[in-house]
């Protein structure tokens, strides 16, 4: 669906247009002269723009002008005119219009035309979206930000290792920004024009690792419908990452070795093995070497992984890079979030510095994301800090001790036949409380509350209805 405003002064255009677009699945909103089209741009957000060429007020062709002013951001405009001149053509379209329709239009054409503007505006949405990742990770790094000896040492390790394919295993603490060294690795490598897969051990049952690293064939096995190429072919000409290897079984972990070895996988429903062309990357926050001590990780993989080693210094032993971090996400976020900049003051400064920050620089990321939209004023103060970063919070083991506890209580507590069953249950639990702290945090204003989580504000809506948030909590704060 799209938004789509139909700017005409002829009431009989926009009642048709209206009609289709609307019978299309689209919202439509109607202007009746330029002003009140400048109006409706303004203080909405449109996907495209149907603009008269010529009505009271401002013409079409000026509002182009306007629209091209905001960039990519802005809708697209669809110029349409009742005078089917040369010149009419040629001013709209060197004005920037997406196209050009004469009244009277064949709705067919309309159709087609907005899902032509669909398709740009998605594919303009992946391109801003690549060049931020590129440019962001790899010319001032996303959040591969600082000038530490350590990060600079970091730095140094990726320029001397991208160009080759050496495996590299990448060492850090949760939140140290592990996979966004890795993403320089590819993005600085031979390798940069291929594909970069990441997969998460950790987040994967062990029973479907095999599966989705090494791809299956239709029927392998019960529940596999469809044929899978796995992480390994899905990597073909790029880089493969294998994010918290440490938690690799110890089974897979043997096949894990003879892929690497051999330079080739067979699908699980075949014993046909594939060639496979891939450069590995791992991550750990776990001691290996204490791991192979204790056998739980195998040696030989090991070393086979750890070619190259580069650890990330957590952030409690890089602090003077916590300035240029605060300074790049308040960049980041103001533009992101469409807020004004808000720059910490000393004092705010300070209580940054002094934290002890176990989430690393994704605490501090979430931290100055929080401060920004819920500062009150045109600076982020030392109060506005505390209150974005709770220092009384439970250290992170702590913090996994208590979920387990309240997991313990909700399993001993559940049928294993009920609906929708322990797990569902437990997750709904776990909503509530966050989006319930985010609607108290931004005094429920949904708005707020959903750029806090950074979840579309339609998510938080129909999240508030399902998990049925008390409506003090939920009070519409839509402005």
């Amino acid at each position: 669906m799209s938004r789509i405003l139909i700017a005409d002064d002829e009431s009989s255009i926009r009642f048709v247009l209206r009609e289709a677009l609307e019978g299309a699945g689209h919202e439509v909103e109607e202007a009746s002269d330029g002003q009140e089209a400048r109006e409706q741009l303004a203080s909405g957000r449109f996907d495209l723009a149907f603009l008269d060429i010529r009505m009271p007020g401002t013409s079409g062709l000026d509002l182009l002008d306007e629209l091209r002013g905001r960039g990519p951001d802005g809708p697209l405009a669809i110029i349409i005119t009742a005078q089917n001149t040369f010149q009419n053509a040629v001013e709209a379209m060197k004005r920037g219009a997406f196209d050009y329709l004469t009244k009277p239009f064949d709705l067919a054409q309309v159709e087609a035309l907005v899902e032509k503007a669909q398709r740009l505006r998605g594919l303009r949405s992946e391109l801003v979206q690549l060049r931020r990742q590129v440019g962001g990770f790899f010319r001032s790094g996303e959040a591969l930000v600082g000038k530490s000896a350590t990060m600079v040492e970091t730095f140094k390790t990726i320029g001397r290792v991208a160009m080759s394919d050496a495996s590299v295993l990448i060492l850090g603490e949760s939140g140290t920004g592990k996979e966004l060294v890795a993403r320089a690795l590819h993005y600085h490598s031979r390798r940069r024009e291929g594909p970069f897969v990441a997969v998460n051990m950790s987040a994967i049952p062990s029973e479907l690792i095999e599966s989705e690293l090494f791809g299956h064939e239709r029927g392998a096995y019960t529940g596999a419908t469809q044929a899978r190429t796995g992480c390994f072919r899905d990597a073909g000409g790029g880089t493969l990452l294998l994010d918290e290897v440490g938690d690799l079984p110890l089974p897979l972990q043997a096949k894990l070795l003879r892929v690497l070895q051999e330079r080739e996988v067979t699908p699980l429903g075949t014993t046909t093995p594939v060639s496979i062309d891939v450069r590995i990357l791992s991550t750990t926050h776990q001691d290996l070497e204490k791991a192979v001590e204790e056998k739980r990780f195998r040696e030989d993989l090991y070393f086979r992984l750890n070619v190259v080693p580069i650890r990330i210094a957590p952030l409690r032993e890089r602090s003077e890079d916590i300035p240029i971090l605060v300074e790049h996400f308040v960049e980041r976020f103001s533009h992101e979030l469409g807020i004004p900049k808000r720059w910490p003051t000393e004092g705010a400064l300070r209580s940054l510095s002094h934290h002890s920050w176990p989430g690393n620089v994704r605490e501090l990321e979430n931290v100055i994301k929080r401060a920004l939209v819920l500062a009150s004023g045109d600076v982020i103060s030392e109060d506005d800090i505390k209150g974005a970063t709770d220092l009384a919070r439970p250290a992170a083991e702590d913090w996994t001790s208590l979920v387990r506890d309240e997991l313990i209580e909700t399993l001993d507590g559940a049928d294993s036949m009920s609906e929708p069953g322990p797990y569902w249950s437990f997750v709904e639990r776990l909503e509530r409380v966050v989006i319930s702290e985010a609607l108290r945090r931004s005094g429920g204003n949904q708005i707020q509350a959903a750029r806090l989580l950074g979840i579309n504000r339609n998510t938080l809506r129909r999240k508030i209805v399902e998990l049925e948030i008390p409506t003090a909590e939920a009070r519409s704060g839509s402005g």
